[in-house]
């Protein structure tokens, strides 16, 4: 809490007090490594299953599951005054026991760890360290993870200090049995925790309030101990918020960058953060009212710091508790803030004051980071690209057609009228370059772009569309076996698309990445929702938000099926699969079933004989717009398949 220059008054033990102010499934870890005469007590982390200690029973975080929360606690030092006779354990209690009943799959937020964030008494006081430890004895029963440090109110001078009440009490000797407690520096003050989430191991320092260069070169040696480890450092100052709080709702500023160094704080960035690419998330507490902002390291990388602290809201905070949940699927934390001392209360028995801090929810304190970890964390633990897999090992029972594009063509050199692509099943369907009169001779190129798992390295790259009609496709040749299949017992169509910034709803839109030729009116096809001028099969990027669309006559009706998608952002790649399983008709985006996926029987597809087209799409038996985008491997099979099937599987 608050500053080290406020006027002392000494409480019974001598002790200062100071009153207050304002302000993938990586590598495993093993044990930390520790300066001279430290604390370790060896053990590799634990398992969610090793990390619930006998008469626990409720403390199980699911370690593999992508989405857990952190659990942060700033300053709890109102609830401790125990020199004035003023103790209420009871709100940071209840706050424990939301971190006990909320881990683990049943819990909702798998909250997998705890860190404080200093100030556990008001005046340092044995008398308050007593009851600390009483509140504490409950996460410590359960087999709760989690870390503490030493605030300016629980100690005083540098972590040089020796013996105190607060290392008596909250000392490396608590984390014995720990498996999450990888060690502690010289001092006992300064300590290293290791725990499980989402496949991997994540490290928390936790250092004291004001660390001396051993304390830094100890911390240093821990991180360098565990090279691929993401770091999240706990401190007790570090950032100051840069408004003030005379008025609630604040008058808070940007909420992204409205917190700044302090002196200590520029201290431990430079001797412990710039240099250390590994730490990615700083966590003090100290001041108020809450900020936060971002600043890039030596390495060039973003590192977020965040202040969080409520010992100036009603009942001192009440034991607050500030959530990061994690979600890798996402790539983002979403932070809430919240009191579970209050929330435990019946709403109507709650005081106006209690019912506002039930839950803070303005920008300050209730916020998204989006944070893409793989990237962020990839100077250290990189993940390599999935390797290409060679055409025969994609040749499942009954592929009738398979067209990639790598080994033919160098990135940026243009396909011309004529060329072909092989079809790799051997079933003869190989694909021959039709250019449109008037066509830029860069209107079809190789790429080496590709989905991060797709089977091939490579894609076309093609940059058609109308208005007027432009751009390079591809068409099976006349005779080919594909122009004649109907697919009665089943199909799936797999390919790879990705629609670049510059595509326009008006010039590309219902451009097909794959259509069979011949109109529906030719076909005999009529009834509802029936285009007698369209193609018998397509599966187009629509003019609605670039949503994909599969589009097809079946053997068994006279008017189509049509399978809808959602909207696909541009510059990403995307795998869509259609599945016929001889009677339904599925579309899929990422391995997902859509929405709009009709349950309608569908058997086969319509065809009179003619070509299928690559990239093109005909109107009334005439080409009337080319694809614009890329597309990669494409594969045509002759059965449903399963997911664990799909170009994309594992």
């Amino acid at each position: 809490m608050s500053t080290d220059s406020d006027i002392p008054s000494q409480d019974a033990d001598g002790h200062s007090r100071r009153g207050f102010l304002r302000n993938t499934a990586l590598a495993g870890a093993g044990t930390a490594a520790a300066g001279v005469g430290a604390t370790v007590l060896g053990a590799a982390p634990a398992s969610a299953a090793e990390a619930a200690r006998s008469g626990g029973g409720t403390w199980r975080p699911d370690a593999t599951a992508l989405q857990f929360t952190l659990a942060v606690m700033p300053d709890t030092q109102y609830l401790y005054w125990g020199s004035q006779d003023s103790v209420n354990r009871t709100p940071q209690e209840e706050s424990f026991r939301y971190v006990i009943d909320h881990s683990g799959p049943g819990g909702g937020d798998n909250i997998v760890f705890m860190a404080h964030l200093g100030d556990l008494t008001q005046d340092a006081d044995p008398s308050s360290f007593r009851q600390v430890d009483k509140a504490f004895t409950l996460l410590d029963k359960h087999g709760v993870a989690y870390s503490v440090l030493a605030g300016n109110h629980d100690v005083t001078g540098d972590d040089s200090r020796g013996d105190s009440p607060y290392l008596r009490t909250m000392g490396p000797h608590r984390f014995r049995r720990s498996r999450t407690f990888a060690g502690a520096d010289a001092t006992g003050y300064n300590t290293a925790h290791i725990f499980q989430a989402a496949g991997r191991s994540w490290l928390v320092l936790a250092l004291d309030w004001r660390t001396t260069d051993q304390g830094f070169a100890w911390a240093d040696k821990v991180i360098k101990a565990h090279p691929r480890t993401p770091v999240i450092l706990t401190t007790h100052d570090l950032v100051h918020s840069t408004y003030d709080d005379n008025v609630f709702p604040y008058e808070s500023g940007d909420p992204e960058d409205n917190a700044a160094l302090a002196d200590y704080g520029r201290t431990v960035w430079d001797k412990l953060v710039d240099h250390n690419d590994q730490v990615f998330l700083t966590l003090n507490g100290h001041y108020w009212p809450p900020g936060r902002t971002t600043r890039k390291n030596a390495a060039g990388n973003d590192v977020y710091l965040h202040m969080t602290n409520y010992q100036n809201r009603y009942f001192g905070g009440g034991g607050m508790l500030r959530l990061y949940h994690f979600d890798l699927a996402r790539d983002t934390i979403d932070v809430e803030t919240l009191n579970p001392w209050v929330l435990a209360q019946q709403p109507e028995s709650r005081s106006g004051l209690a019912a506002e801090l039930s839950r803070i929810s303005g920008p300050v304190d209730t916020f998204s980071l989006p944070i893409d970890f793989e990237k962020r964390f990839s100077g250290f633990a990189p993940v390599g690209a999935r390797p290409a897999r060679p055409a025969r090992r994609e040749l499942v029972r009954g592929t009738v057609a398979y067209w990639r594009f790598d080994g033919q063509g160098a990135p940026g050199t243009a396909l011309a009228e004529g060329d072909t692509v092989r079809d790799l099943s051997g079933s003869g369907n190989d694909l021959t370059v039709v250019t449109v009169p008037g066509t830029a001779a860069s209107a079809l190129t190789w790429s080496d772009d590709h989905h991060p798992d797709q089977p091939g390295h490579a894609s076309l790259t093609f940059a058609g569309g109308r208005n007027p009609l432009h751009g390079s496709y591809l068409t099976t040749g006349a005779k080919a076996p594909l122009n004649a299949e109907t697919f009665r017992s089943g199909y799936t169509i797999e390919t790879f698309v990705m629609m670049p910034l510059d595509w326009d709803a008006t010039d590309n839109g219902f451009a097909s990445i794959l259509s069979r030729r011949g109109s529906a009116g030719a076909a005999g096809k009529h009834g509802r929702n029936t285009d007698p001028d369209e193609p018998l099969a397509q599966l187009s990027i629509s003019n609605n938000g670039r949503e994909p669309q599969f589009n097809h006559y079946p053997l068994n009706d006279t008017y189509p099926t049509t399978n809808w998608g959602h909207g696909l952002v541009e510059s990403r790649w995307w795998h869509l699969a259609v599945v016929n399983d001889g009677r339904f008709t599925r579309l899929y985006v990422e391995g997902a079933p859509v929405v709009d996926n009709p349950d309608r029987v569908s058997v086969g597809l319509t065809t009179l004989g003619r070509p299928w087209l690559f990239g093109g799409h005909e109107n009334a038996d005439a080409v009337d717009i080319v694809f614009h985008g890329s597309v990669g491997d494409t594969r045509i099979v002759n059965r449903p398949l399963r997911g664990d099937e799909f170009l994309t599987a594992r």
